[in-house]
């Protein structure tokens, strides 16, 4: 099992701003989509990502760093032992909590010591009183971590994760999910004891990377290239969406950095309108400079030449 920190490049000492500097940095350099030809980007990318969405977060870093979670974000075995005694104890259920049956437990900080003595006063030894009554208690809550494709958080979906005992859960996807939200999947969790119900499963999800869309709120980003000839011109061309490809009209003399509004084109929330897709149109020159294009500019620029960065002088 990959230790979180070494995934990211960092020691258990990296700041929250250090984790996100590291994620971003593999995320960019190791994304499989960016590098069909590196057998390796893909578990890089996947390592990257869990490690990310488990130390993001302050309180599951600190559980980790704690020992009461592994790197799965699943509870350890000895976390959830010791969150079982601590249950118990404050359960109206105990026969041993409060007035004369409460001494035994306080003074036990080791978990199998509060075992042994739970055991041997309900067998009637050390002067604790025997209860007829059964004990049945809550499962624990059982955490994951799930990475999703972009689109699938954007326009929902299903998909399943696989649990440390090679079981596996469906997971459905909200449409409109964001990057760090937690679904409940109820009585998915750990088994109760003594009949009790099931805990939950709380799987976090982390959203992946999309090599050309960005999200911002409920918004969607794209920035397109376009030609030399469709930015004076104008004209209609094919723009990626989230639902898939649209017509944009460009308007005559597009500039690299200007912003056009796809209305309703963004990610529909559980609630509320739909945001919009912004697309920033980026002017590409072409792959070559013939000689027929190098000297009609070298005409055009003798009698039509003006300053972009007018105004920019200091």
């Amino acid at each position: 099992m990959t230790d979180p920190y070494a995934a990211l490049g960092l020691t258990k000492s990296a700041t929250t701003e250090e984790i996100k500097k590291a994620y971003r940095k593999i995320a960019r350099t190791s994304h499989p989509d960016l590098n069909p030809d590196d057998a390796g980007a893909e578990a890089r990318f996947k390592a990257a990502s869990a490690a990310y969405d488990l130390l993001k977060d302050p309180e599951t870093r600190a559980r980790f760093d704690r020992g009461e979670i592994d790197a799965t974000g699943a509870e350890t075995q000895a976390h959830r032992q010791r969150q079982y005694y601590r249950d118990y104890a404050e359960t109206a259920d105990n026969p041993y909590r409060g007035g004369a049956h409460q001494q035994g437990f306080e003074n036990f900080e080791d978990p199998s010591d509060i075992f042994a003595e739970f055991f041997r006063q309900r067998a009637g030894g050390g002067g604790g009183a025997r209860s007829s009554q059964g004990f049945a208690a809550r499962g624990a809550d059982a955490h994951y971590a799930l990475e999703v494709a972009f689109l699938d958080a954007a326009r929902g979906g299903k998909t399943r994760i696989t649990l440390p005992d090679g079981q596996s859960l469906e997971v459905k996807i909200p449409r409109g999910t964001g990057d760090g939200q937690t679904i409940r999947l109820r009585g998915k969790g750990h088994p109760g004891f003594g009949g009790g119900p099931a805990g939950d499963a709380l799987v976090t999800l982390s959203v992946r990377p999309h090599p050309v869309f960005r999200r911002e709120g409920n918004d969607i980003l794209v920035t397109l290239p376009i030609s030399i000839d469709e930015a004076i011109l104008g004209g209609k061309v094919e723009v990626p969406t989230i639902e898939g490809p649209v017509k944009l009209t460009i308007p005559k003399g597009a500039t690299s950095g200007q912003i056009l509004r796809l209305r309703g084109r963004g990610v529909v929330p559980p609630k509320g309108a739909a945001g919009d897709q912004r697309v920033e149109l980026s002017i590409a020159a072409p792959p070559k400079i013939d000689d027929a294009l190098a000297a009609f500019m070298e005409d055009w620029r003798k009698s039509h030449s003006y300053d972009p960065r007018k105004g920019m002088k200091t």
